[in-house]
């Protein structure tokens, strides 16, 4: 009987927006029979150092990452660097950068919910965040608290998109930026869950276009919960740019949509990412 290894390289921690700490993280890891496990918070690494020491006494294999944000094409998308040296300090400068930015956009989003008759929202938000990352998955967690809406996802339909009262436009890293931080730290840049983005198939070519030439080299082909057309689909295209593939389920929270190590397996006609660690 074959034995498959189970690799989840898409998590988060309380360190940014998720709910469990990086010592919960690795626990639940583990209780969902994940092998190899990436942490890869928002914009920073702060709870790569509690993950090590926590899956050090453990047969679970931890891959330091990091997840950040870009402005591309009038919209966001967002960069995994995977096996990264957190240490990098060009990486780190970097990250900095982009927490610098989340600050002054709670700010502007609180000012925004303030003038659209929902007050508090910046001291609501910040009793959900940690002391490093302030975001919108927070103030979501404030307003579904107050009944302003009836779950996450209604806050963001209703509040934190393009033309609600709380969304605030801005300017994350650059494409070619991200990919720089990411392998000058030693890593591997993969889009994060390129299927979910709400973008045409051909400015999708036109992304992964871009991003290869950047110096990445992969991305999700399976990213938590995703129908089978998706996967094959994504699949090709990872063929015909001749990139990797990587996978992960994106956590955040015990109660969401996507539960650690829950993934569909790569086609196999991929080139896992993990092939380059």
């Amino acid at each position: 009987m074959i034995i498959m290894t189970c690799y989840d390289l898409h998590s988060h921690s309380t360190a940014s927006d998720g709910s469990l700490s990086p010592e919960a993280l690795i626990a639940r890891a583990i209780e969902h029979d994940v092998d190899v496990l990436a942490l890869t918070d928002h914009d920073g690494t702060e709870g790569i150092a509690a993950a090590q020491q926590a899956a050090q006494s453990t047969d679970l294999t931890l891959i330091a990452g990091v997840e950040i944000s870009v402005t591309w094409g009038n919209g966001t998308v967002h960069i995994l660097g995977l096996n990264i040296d957190p240490e990098d300090t060009e990486l780190q400068q970097g990250l900095a950068e982009m927490r610098d930015f989340r600050v002054g956009r709670a700010q502007e989003i609180a000012k925004r919910l303030d003038k659209a008759g929902i007050p508090g929202a910046l001291e609501g938000a910040k009793k959900y965040a940690s002391e490093i990352m302030l975001g919108r998955l927070h103030f979501a967690k404030f307003l579904v608290e107050h009944n302003y809406a009836k779950n996450v996802q209604d806050v963001f339909k209703r509040y934190l998109v393009r033309g609600k009262p709380g969304y605030v436009p801005g300017q994350w890293s650059t494409l070619a930026d991200a990919v720089a931080w990411i392998n000058v730290a030693g890593g591997q840049a993969a889009i994060a869950h390129p299927a979910r983005y709400k973008i045409t198939a051909t400015k999708l070519r036109r992304l992964i276009t871009d991003f290869k030439e950047a110096g990445g080299v992969g991305f999700e082909v399976v990213s938590g919960r995703q129908h089978v057309e998706e996967v094959k689909h994504l699949a090709r295209l990872a063929d015909k740019f001749e990139l990797f593939a990587s996978c992960g389920s994106d956590f955040h929270t015990p109660d969401s949509w996507a539960e650690l190590g829950k993934l569909s397996p790569l086609p196999e006609s991929c080139t896992p990412i993990w092939t380059q660690f």
